[in-house]
């Protein structure tokens, strides 16, 4: 298989990573204009106009809009359709989850300066919208990463929109939106769900924030109601770069390059390295291994035209490198890797040594695999409780203190010329 190779010593060697990494998605004019009529007719027609996009798109007939929530006895019947073994490997997959979300729950805070009280009051979202891909495939892994933070940070009602198949979903999303106790759980997705998420309708109610992914024109609905509801990112590709050295097993890495190019066939995954020697030994296991791929052509596909071999003189070109291409999924197996990774400051989520695959992230260690892509680490951060928590400042200023913040407030006021402010400010002295 040909996997592009690039090498530091090679001239213009920052323009072609550049070139390689940059990945433009441009929506098409006819995908801007059927989420734009979409959302505008949930806006004017809510019910009415959602029971019509759900028969166009999801190939779904409801008489009224209460008849897609899924019932107690569709939940009942979910369960008996998993397996024990499923059902405790769920389990401990949310354990794990819940452990790492608390440690990242915020608390109120204040001090005390001349008799003021100042501070921070952090509340939770009251109601999220969470998205789950649906149809033929199945996410239970989306439901947890999505829901878990949600409710450890204290939300209060928690709503899942899903794509059916034959007006069912799949009973493993299900289960696991039980397990998470997510409140309600409606039989549509594309567009128009994310539409009623977030303008509301006569039966759903409008929620202050929407998370999970979707496709392109999930993606672009969630873009044109940001500002109205708060959304948890713009997600790119999904990305992988392995950090590895000469001793590292090769057929480990082929392996994993294999689990993050069957996301899809614009999928990305790298190998960095100063050893030539392992680039051409990767290679051949990929070229032996592929074919016991049950996504092999997906995979081909990603690693052909999205895979990359590269080539570093040393381990600083390495850091450099990983940092500049900030990637959402960094794998250390080599180098020290443990060392290596406290100089590595941009990417979403980093696994360190060969015991510590992406995979295991994905699904089950505890922490979001909803992380930053194409290089937004540099300034993003994973989903987690703190994106369904807001904070809200508060001052109680006493007397005292008052008179000293007057004379500062107003002297900046009357500098900007805001003259209104300053006399305010008088006012307290």
């Amino acid at each position: 298989m040909k996997i592009k190779t690039l090498k530091t010593s090679q001239r213009n060697f920052s323009i072609m990573l550049a070139n390689h990494l940059n990945l433009q998605q441009k929506n098409s004019r006819q995908t801007e204009l059927t989420v734009d009529r979409i959302l505008n007719g949930i806006k004017k027609n809510k019910n009415k106009a959602l029971l019509n996009f759900i028969k166009r798109f999801d190939n779904t007939v409801y008489k009224r809009i209460s008849d897609s929530l899924v019932s107690k006895s569709e939940i009942t019947s979910a369960y008996s359709q998993v397996t024990k073994n499923t059902l405790n490997d769920l389990k401990k997959a949310i354990s794990n989850i819940k452990k790492f979300s608390k440690k990242q729950i915020l608390k109120s805070w204040s001090i005390n300066v001349k008799g003021s009280k100042i501070g921070e009051r952090v509340t939770p979202l009251k109601n999220v919208g969470i998205y789950v891909p649906g149809g033929k495939a199945s996410y239970p892994s989306t439901v947890l990463m999505n829901a878990i933070p949600a409710k450890v940070a204290g939300v209060d009602n928690v709503v899942m929109v899903c794509p059916p198949t034959d007006k069912k979903l799949n009973p493993l999303v299900l289960v696991a939106a039980d397990l998470c106790n997510v409140n309600e759980i409606y039989k549509f997705g594309g567009a128009h769900a994310i539409g009623a998420l977030a303008y509301g309708t006569e039966t759903i109610k409008q929620v202050d924030k929407i998370v999970g992914p979707g496709n392109i024109y999930v993606a672009t609905a969630k873009k044109k109601v940001f500002g109205t509801v708060g959304i948890d990112s713009f997600a790119g590709p999904s990305e992988i770069l392995i950090i590895a050295d000469k001793d590292t097993n090769p057929e480990c890495i082929a392996i994993d390059m294999f689990a993050q190019a069957e996301h899809d066939e614009l999928a990305q995954s790298i190998l960095l390295t100063t050893s030539e020697k392992l680039i051409i030994s990767v290679n051949n296991k990929i070229d032996k291994m592929i074919n016991n791929q049950k996504r092999k052509k997906i995979i081909k596909k990603s690693l052909t035209t999205r895979g990359l071999f590269l080539k570093a003189k040393n381990q600083s070109e390495i850091i450099d490198i990983a940092n500049k291409i900030a990637p959402e999924h960094l794998e250390i197996i080599g180098y020290q890797p443990e060392k290596l990774s406290k100089k590595i400051l941009n990417a979403g989520a980093i696994f360190i040594g060969e015991n510590s695959p992406e995979v295991f992230g994905d699904y089950c260690a505890g922490p979001n695999h909803v992380l930053p892509t194409s290089g937004s680490a540099k300034f993003a951060s994973p989903l987690g409780v703190y994106d369904f928590l807001k904070r809200t400042s508060l001052m109680k200023i006493s007397k005292l203190h008052a008179k000293e913040l007057s004379d500062i407030a107003s002297s900046i006021a009357d500098v900007e010329g805001l003259y209104a402010h300053s006399d305010s400010a008088k006012y307290r002295k």
